[in-house]
């Protein structure tokens, strides 16, 4: 389900950021999945479970490696790679300035945590209860014990790195972690490890920051000198099946479960959302292009 909302979503994403200024940086060029030559086994499973996510639709191409060096010259050392043609990558620091930048109305509680939602209606830790029209329930483990809710770690590393030349989200089959390496605005390469099944919130480790940095230095030399901006963690909501939910009842939506996809599906996620509590009708991707 969160695969196939994958498409509508960047449709959405397109039509979004044509609205927004400043733009985010949004890039549609595809994926890449690169593999050593020992994990080829750990990769056909992961092409497996994408074959069966979305049938019918064009999969993962396989890659030369004279293919993969004119797509992306910077990368090195890697076995074996696919393009995922359907994704791409948006700069979520970015998206949420420019929203706050269009937002002058809007009124912000920040340092507010919420301790309930109920119809109509939120409370914060300090007692105070304010009400609204509608509540949108977006909370993650926070939503506890009312929903089922697990959290993943995650931890990423930021890396300052001019040059590097990478393009394309990366994801790399590594024998502990299933890494990624996504390129940011400013010369920053983001790498980390999505499915860590701890809801520990503890900084990175040294063996989990020497073992994530060196997966992506095996692909991507150029960031042997990259300097460290920071390391981050935090905790992925997902549900018992790893698939994301909404809950519409008067006066309140619920959307949880995001897990790893993040980003990717909020459109179709929010699109979903209105139509069923009847503010919008669902959008098609091919009214939206």
């Amino acid at each position: 389900e969160g695969a196939a909302r994958g498409r509508p979503s960047t449709e959405l994403w397109r039509a979004t950021v044509a609205r927004m200024a400043p733009s985010p940086a949004l890039r549609t060029e595809g994926s890449l999945l690169l593999a050593h030559r020992s994990d080829m086994g750990a990769a056909q499973r992961v092409l497996a479970r994408l074959a069966t996510a979305l049938p019918g639709t064009p999969g993962a191409r396989p890659l030369t490696a004279a293919e993969l060096a004119e797509m992306e010259p910077a990368l090195q050392g890697a076995g074996h790679a696919w393009l995922l043609p359907r994704e791409g990558q948006i700069d979520p620091v970015g998206a949420m300035l420019a929203w706050h930048a269009q937002a002058p109305g809007v009124r912000w509680h920040w340092g507010r945590p919420v301790a309930s939602v109920k119809a109509a209606a939120l409370t914060f830790v300090d007692g105070t209860e304010l009400g609204f029209d509608l509540v949108f329930d977006v909370r993650g483990t926070g939503a506890r014990p009312e929903l089922p809710v697990r959290g993943v770690r995650g931890e990423t590393a930021w890396l300052h790195a001019p040059g590097h030349g990478l393009t394309r989200p990366v994801r790399l089959l590594h024998p502990r972690h299933r890494v990624y390496l996504v390129p940011r605005p400013g010369d920053i390469v983001l790498v980390g490890a999505s499915e860590i099944e701890s809801e520990d919130r503890s900084p990175v480790s040294l063996r989990s920051a020497v073992e994530l940095m060196s997966a992506a230095h095996s692909v991507l030399p150029a960031l042997a000198e990259a300097r460290i901006v920071r390391l981050d963690v935090n905790l992925r909501p997902a549900l018992p099946d790893n698939e994301p939910k909404i809950e519409a009842t008067p006066g309140r939506v619920r959307i949880n479960g995001l897990f790893r996809h993040g980003w990717l599906i909020a459109p179709a996620l929010v699109a979903d959302a209105l139509h069923q509590c009847g503010l919008a009708p669902r959008p098609q991707a091919e009214e939206i292009t």
